[in-house]
């Protein structure tokens, strides 16, 4: 079994201990590497950063991103991958101003903005939008953080590269069918609606560090 394939069968079925091993604290990895599984914390609304089969009822139609308080829910999961012309190897640290696309573990469907008004807010809409990873350039969102790598205990911003807009959460609680989940959308200007907090997940090891095997192997990590 392959890296993808256990990542998929730990998150949708949690049969964790099959494919997962546990590091010691001597070697657990401190940045977010590529090809991690992760769930994204909005710091200042304590939301995760969620998705699923609802579309919008407006602007793009497309499918909905919200933010969820319960920490358990598997639609949270989001995948850490390179874009077109740019390779991220799994195991590979991500870096302070690197360009990377999220990719929705459950549905395939990358994170995704543009220039519809979200549907609460009027602000820019966030969506999900592809198919099994792959959708065009405005799936693309540049990580902003303080030092050389985006380390996991960091909060960081992330810019639609194309729009420029940080994504952001400001509040605004859906009704029915999602009732009291979060209008997640991007913003001009940064504020303390934009940062956003790495927690549950999958950590892909750098192939360099010790292990019980070669190779990149996942660390699952629950804070």
């Amino acid at each position: 079994m392959d890296g993808r394939s256990c990542t998929l069968r730990l998150l949708r079925n949690s049969i964790l201990l099959s494919c997962l091993w546990s590091l010691s604290s001597g070697t657990e990895i401190s940045f977010v590497t590529c090809g991690s599984v992760v769930k994204l914390l909005n710091v200042k609304h304590n939301v995760r950063l969620h998705s699923h089969d609802v579309r919008y009822g407006s602007g793009s139609g497309q499918q909905s991103v919200t933010g969820v308080t319960a920490v358990e829910d598997s639609n949270s999961y989001w995948s850490v991958r390179g874009v077109r012309g740019a390779a991220c190897l799994r195991g590979t640290p991500v870096r302070c101003g690197q360009t990377i696309r999220l990719t929705h573990l459950n549905t395939g469907r990358n994170l995704h903005s543009h220039y519809f008004a979200s549907p609460l807010s009027s602000n820019q809409e966030v969506s999900a939008f592809g198919e099994n990873g792959e959708g065009d350039s405005l799936d693309e969102w540049t990580v902003l953080c303080g030092g050389s790598l985006w380390r996991r205990e960091e909060s960081v911003l992330f810019r639609h590269t194309t729009t420029e807009a940080l994504l952001s959460v400001t509040g605004e609680q859906y009704g029915r069918p999602i009732h009291g989940q979060r209008e997640v959308h991007a913003m001009s200007a940064a504020s303390q609606h934009s940062y956003w907090k790495v927690m549950e997940g999958i950590f892909m090891k750098p192939s360099d560090m010790p292990g019980p095997r070669n190779g990149n192997g996942p660390v699952h990590t629950e804070f």
